[in-house]
């Protein structure tokens, strides 16, 4: 029975995976090969050109994607750790309500809210920019990182607090020497999410950057099949090399947000 449940497994997975064997296989198969029939199922006479043209064209849009990454990263927990920290400790008054307004303001399409933002950065005069880009998908990043480090700040035990305040720490030495060390894994995983969002997001980027000097891949990606309708292997390509830096951080930070993705779940 074990034997066929790992091979069910097996088989589900080679299923799910399958599409991004193709998009590898497809980046490496020469132009003329394209439309084979049947196909190659393996990169014979395999070529680079299309790595190539990613290298040549596509630079640009992945250097935007990581500093819009690492930038939402960074106000996502300038932002979530310390109303997490004050919703779990702190207790503040109307702390229920506003967590009900964080869990319903993830179920608001992504589309509506790009809406609003266009007209508030088209007043702001932020609207094209990396930084207006950051923004935005920080509101997807924030309220479901302080859902996540409020519960795993609630299971902090309150001695280890008290033994701080003891000593003589302020509300804000604690939280920076006791709670965000102890947060790890947590602060982690929503790293890790937040970073997926940014690096994956396509409706901001179309909607509040699409005339923009500096747009990300996603958006290079789009650009690149309207005009380059033919060039699947460019194409494929593109869509390798933007998966690797997700694909890195995935493997990198696996045991962390195990780790962080069950915290609160359970107290003791």
């Amino acid at each position: 029975m074990r034997r066929l449940k790992t091979a069910i497994g097996l088989v589900l997975t080679a299923v799910m995976l399958f599409p991004v064997y193709w998009m590898i296989n497809v980046s490496f198969t020469r132009d003329q090969d394209m439309r084979k029939s049947p196909p190659n199922w393996f990169p014979v006479d395999g070529t680079l050109d299309g790595y190539r043209t990613v290298l040549d064209q596509q630079l640009p849009y992945l250097g935007v994607s990581l500093v819009v990454g690492l930038g939402t990263v960074a106000l996502t927990l300038l932002l979530a750790a310390p109303a997490a920290y004050s919703l779990a400790k702190l207790r503040p008054r109307g702390g229920a309500a506003l967590s009900f307004v964080l869990l319903v303001a993830q179920m608001i399409p992504g589309i509506i809210m790009a809406m609003g933002f266009y007209a508030v950065f088209l007043s702001a005069g932020v609207l094209n920019t990396v930084p207006g880009l950051i923004v935005a998908d920080s509101t997807l990043a924030v309220p479901f990182a302080v859902l996540i480090l409020t519960a795993f700040m609630s299971g902090i035990p309150e001695e280890l607090l008290q033994a701080a305040r003891t000593d003589g720490a302020g509300v804000v030495r604690t939280f920076v020497s006791i709670v965000l060390p102890v947060s790890r894994n947590s602060l982690i995983t929503v790293s890790l999410l937040a970073f997926l969002w940014a690096w994956s997001d396509f409706i901001f980027a179309s909607t509040l950057d699409q005339g923009g000097d500096h747009q990300p891949i996603t958006l290079g990606i789009y650009h690149y099949i309207g005009n380059n309708n033919q060039e699947w292997n460019a194409i494929m390509a593109t869509a390798v090399i933007a998966s690797i830096p997700a694909t890195i951080l995935l493997v990198v930070a696996q045991r962390y947000v195990a780790a962080g993705v069950t915290a609160g779940a359970v107290k003791d």
